[in-house]
C-alpha cells in the first residue's frame, strides 16, 4: 500500500494552514480523498457549489501543494484534472532542531513521524506502551498512534521522512548532511545470522546501501522495555549514512560516488529521507528501525546538515 502524508509545522508553512483555514477548501480535499481525482465542473456540481468558487479555491490548495491539477484529453480540446496530494495532514510544532556547534544544524525526528509509507508483512510498531493497532497488517502504519513508535519493522517497502532544510533559512550553504539511526535485519524471532541490504534515499536519489548482519536478541536493549518479549528484536547498530561533495559513506566508509549535488538540497524547502528493503534487494531480510525507548540508544532518527 502506499500513502502520503505532510507533518506542517505552522510556524514554516503559513501557506498550508491558510489552504485549510476554510470549511469550502476542507469540503474539495474531502472530496477529492474520498471519490478521487476530478475536473473543476465536476467538484462543482457535485458539491453544489459555483464554478468560480471552486476554481479559485482550487488555486489556493494548488498554491499550498495541497492539489495538483494535470491536463488531460478532452472531447474539446484539454481540461485540468485535480488529484488530493495527501491523504492525511498533521500539524506539529517541531522541537527537535537545535544547533550542534555553529556550523551544523541538527534536527531529531520521532520514529513515527514519517510521511510516506508502503511496507509489506511481517510488519509491525511498538510505543513504550505496548503494541500500536495489530501486528501483520500493514495499514496498522496509518494508525495515528504510530506518532508514539519507539520500534517499527516490516520485510519489504520503506518509510519516508520529511525533514525540513533549515539551511535555507540561515541562508547557508550546505557542506555535507548526515543521517543516524539504530538498525537490523528482521526475521520471525532473533537470528544474529540474517543479512539485510538496507537502502537509503534522499530526495528520490539511491544514496548507499548497508547490509545489516543479523537481528540481534542475545540479550535485552539497554533502553528495550520490560513488557517486550525476549524472543523479538532487542537492539541494532547505530549507522551513520554522510553524503558530502566527494561521495556517500556509511560510518566513514565510502560506499556509492553519489554526492550532494545530485541530492539537488538547495532546490527544496525539506529533505526527503526514506529507509527501507528494495524489492531487488539481495539479501531481502527485513528492516528494524529503534527509536526512543528501544535499542540500546535512546535517540530517533538524527539528520545533520554541515554548513559553511
Amino acid at each position: 500500500m502506499s500513502h502520503n502524508f505532510l507533518v506542517v509545522d505552522p510556524e514554516e508553512r503559513l501557506d498550508v494552514i491558510k489552504g485549510l483555514a476554510s470549511a469550502v477548501r476542507v469540503k474539495i480535499l474531502r472530496h477529492l480523498n474520498t471519490l478521487g481525482p476530478k475536473n473543476v465542473n465536476e467538484i462543482a456540481a457535485e458539491l453544489s457549489l459555483p464554478q468560480s468558487t471552486v476554481s479559485s479555491n482550487m488555486q489556493i490548495l494548488e498554491d499550498a501543494g495541497l492539489v495538483e491539477t494535470k491536463s488531460q484529453k478532452a472531447r474539446k480540446g484539454s481540461q485540468k484534472i485535480c488529484h488530493s496530494t495527501f491523504s492525511e495532514i498533521l500539524v506539529a510544532f517541531k522541537d527537535g532542531t537545535k544547533a550542534a556547534d555553529k556550523d551544523s544544524i541538527e534536527v531529531s525526528m520521532p520514529l513515527g513521524l514519517y510521511t510516506r509509507c508502503e511496507v509489506s508483512a511481517p510488519c509491525g510498531l511498538c510505543s513504550n506502551d505496548g503494541i500500536v493497532g495489530l501486528l501483520d497488517v500493514p495499514e496498522t502504519f496509518l494508525e495515528p498512534d504510530r506518532m508514539k513508535a519507539g520500534l517499527l519493522w516490516f520485510t519489504r517497502g520503506f518509510v519516508e521522512y520529511q525533514f525540513p532544510n533549515n539551511a535555507k533559512l540561515k541562508n547557508a550553504s550546505i557542506e555535507a548532511l548526515e543521517f543516524s539511526m539504530e538498525l537490523s535485519s528482521e526475521v520471525p524471532g532473533t537470528s544474529a545470522d540474517w543479512p539485510s541490504d538496507i537502502t537509503m534515499e534522499i530526495n528520490g536519489n539511491p544514496v548507499a546501501t548497508w547490509t545489516s548482519p543479523g537481528d540481534f536478541g542475545d540479550k535485552r536493549g539497554v533502553y528495550t522495555p520490560g513488557w517486550w518479549k525476549l524472543s523479538g528484536s532487542q537492539y541494532g547498530k547505530m549507522k551513520t549514512w554522510l553524503v558530502n561533495g566527494t561521495g556517500s559513506f556509511v560510518d566513514g566508509v565510502k560506499v556509492s560516488d553519489t554526492t550532494l549535488k545530485e541530492l539537488s538540497i538547495d532546490e527544496h524547502r525539506s529533505i526527503r529521507m526514506r529507509i527501507g528493503v528494495n524489492e531487488d534487494a539481495g539479501h531481502p531480510g527485513g528492516i528494524n528501525v529503534f527509536g526512543k525507548g528501544f535499542g540500546n540508544y535512546d535517540q530517533d532518527i538524527i539528520m545533520r546538515i554541515m554548513t559553511r
